[in-house]
């Protein structure tokens, strides 16, 4: 079975994306490094460096990664809050909402949350610099999804 090693996003603006994911949401960086390769090849970037970010929780490598990829001619980020569209729809993480939410807003970043309950967890949406829709669920949440998972093994 494959397994996710991480969420690559694109981004135009790096310390924008840092200010969001590093500062707001408490990630970690783990990795910066510049890679030369094949990217026209692979993913039609216009040059042959890639600048890559790994970011995440260095006591839980379990945890997952969020990659923030810079490459020459990275396309402008689509509108955030647009309706759903086919495709990559969101990233989700466990947060303490708060704390996270004040600390986004105090840095500016993030735009206007959505916080709603689902049943008894509440969630938040959030947008990345790069249009990115997060969904924050809060860390009370990760125990009842801990009971979720030990259910469907029985």
């Amino acid at each position: 079975m494959a397994k996710v090693h991480h969420a690559a996003i694109g981004t135009r603006d790096v310390e924008a994306s840092l200010t969001f994911w590093r500062d707001g949401l408490g990630l970690r960086v783990l990795m910066d490094h510049a890679f030369d390769g094949p990217w026209p090849e692979l993913f039609n970037s216009q040059g042959s460096t890639l600048r890559s970010l790994f970011l995440g929780d260095p006591d839980d490598p379990d945890a997952g990664i969020v990659e923030l990829v810079e490459l020459e001619g990275m396309a402008p980020a689509s509108a955030s809050g647009a309706s759903p569209v086919a495709g990559f729809f969101l990233l989700s993480l466990y947060a303490d909402l708060d704390v996270v939410l004040p600390r986004l807003a105090g840095l500016g970043v993030g735009g206007e949350p959505v916080v709603a309950p689902v049943g008894p967890v509440r969630l938040a949406v959030v947008h990345d610099p790069n249009g990115v829709r997060v969904e924050l669920m809060d860390s009370a949440a990760e125990q009842n999804m801990s009971s979720l998972t030990e259910r469907a093994e029985r």
